[in-house]
């Protein structure tokens, strides 16, 4: 069993999601449900992915639905610490409008 930890953290302009553990199919639902609850409308919205050892294709649709969303609502979404993994490297190399994908240690 997966154990996937979320940790929340919202400021006037800016909020921050740490994530641990694997993101997966059985596991994103937890933080589309903690992404969901923060207001963006036009903040930058931080994502750690460093505690992240494994991102199936749940974990990638959820990150490209999450950048949707901030662009619709006017904000910015950085994704950061992305592990060596074939979704983290498919991440790095996405060149999103408005969007930023950092790596390991950015």
């Amino acid at each position: 069993m997966n154990d996937l930890t979320v940790v929340t953290q919202q400021y006037t302009d800016r909020a921050f999601i740490t994530v641990r553990g694997e993101m997966d199919l059985h596991s994103c639902p937890r933080l589309a449900r903690a992404a969901a609850m923060i207001p963006l409308g036009g903040k930058r919205l931080y994502i750690d992915l460093s505690g992240v050892p494994f991102m199936d294709s749940s974990g990638l649709n959820l990150l490209i639905w999450l950048h949707r969303r901030l662009n619709a609502e006017g904000g910015l979404l950085s994704v950061t610490g992305l592990q060596p993994h074939p979704a983290g490297c498919v991440v790095a190399q996405c060149a999103a409008r408005r969007c930023y994908w950092g790596a390991s240690g950015e």
